[in-house]
This record gives C-alpha cells, structure tokens and sequence, in this order.
C-alpha cells in the first residue's frame, strides 16, 4: 500500500527546521579526520548530559522503549566510564518548553529524527573506530530494525495532534538550538561546516 501523504504538521516542521538541522549536521564531528575514539566518547559523555535533561523533561510523555540515556550509559562504560564517572557528568539545563502536548511533540520531533541516520554511523564508526553495538556503540543505532516502525509510530502521534502548530515547531527548533548550544559548550563540534553524511543528535 502507498505511504501516507506527509501530515500538515510534519510539513511545517521540516521545512521550519531545515535550516538549524543543516547547522547542527555539518558540525557533528563523526566524519572528522581527527575524530578518534577519545573524541568519540566525550561525544557520548556530552550527548549523555543532553538525552539524560530531556527524558527527564519530557517524563511521563515520552514512552520508556524510546528513552536512550541508559543506552548511552552502557556505551560509556563499555569506553571505559565507571558509574561513578557517568553520576557525575553534567547534564544541560538550557532545555526546551515541555509544558503541553504540543511543545513535547517538538522536542520529540529532533530526538526521535535524529535515530534515522544510526545505519550510517554505526558502519562508520565501526570501520574507522573498531566500535561495535557491544564495544561502546549502541547508541548508533539504538533502535536497530525497529528504526523505522518507530518513526512511523511517532508520525502517526505528530498526524493527530490538532492546532498549536506553531508551539510544536517553536519547540523543534528550540531544541536544536539546545543541543547545539550544548554540544557547543561541551567543546565537541566541529569549528567549521562541511558536507557530511546525516548525523545523530
């Protein structure tokens, strides 16, 4: 059967987005020449302090199986991190609104977008690293073949929400200036833009 047409919402959000994704794409460092595995998990450690604020941000709103900070804890320790270690990374406390329906379906556009380009990183990473699902890269691909049936899922939820379409893109957007404005500040982009292959946040 075909696809369904894109909803209304998810229209509006891909092409109010559009701009601030392709900012925070070109400086995701994992095509870097420089990129290594220490660069690698500071990455996590800083992507930890971001995903670790939003589940608890987004709480009851957000499903348990789509929650990925405890993914990123097993990679980190896998890279080497103790319990200890991870407790102590700091988390950002710049985050979205996720007052209303409307504002968590914004946040949760850029979280649950952002596990579609996993395939490619995984292979990557995998390649120029030797990092593996089990060696410090589940999170890569953190839903793995239930990737797209997950998508789907959530853009059924963004298909029904009814009116506020400005909060839900406002929200979008605000949290990929969170997660740049984080990643930024964690000292873990890239200096300049560049073409590269679809990231994850």
């Amino acid at each position: 059967m075909p696809a369904n047409p894109p909803s209304p919402m998810l229209l509006a959000l891909r092409e109010s987005t559009r701009d601030c994704h392709k900012a925070l794409e070109a400086r995701l460092p994992f095509f870097s020449p420089r990129f290594d595995e220490a660069a690698y998990r500071r990455l996590l450690q800083a992507y930890y302090g971001v995903h670790a604020a939003l589940e608890h941000l987004l709480g009851v709103y957000q499903e348990p199986e789509r929650r990925k900070a405890h993914i990123l804890a097993r990679d980190l320790r896998a890279l080497g991190l103790s319990d200890a270690d991870i407790d102590a990374l700091p988390l950002c406390q710049a985050l979205p609104s996720a007052a209303d329906e409307a504002c968590v379906l914004g946040v949760m556009y850029v979280v649950e977008g952002s596990t579609l380009g996993g395939q490619v990183l995984k292979r990557a990473m995998a390649e120029r690293l030797g990092i593996g699902q089990e060696g410090g890269g589940a999170f890569l691909d953190v839903y793995g073949e239930l990737t797209g049936s997950y998508w789907r899922s959530f853009l059924d939820r963004l298909g029904k929400a009814s009116g506020a379409q400005a909060t839900t893109v406002q929200a979008a957007i605000d949290t990929f200036s969170c997660f740049q404005a984080w990643l930024e500040q964690r000292n873990v982009l890239n200096e300049c833009s560049g073409g590269q292959p679809e990231g994850q946040a």
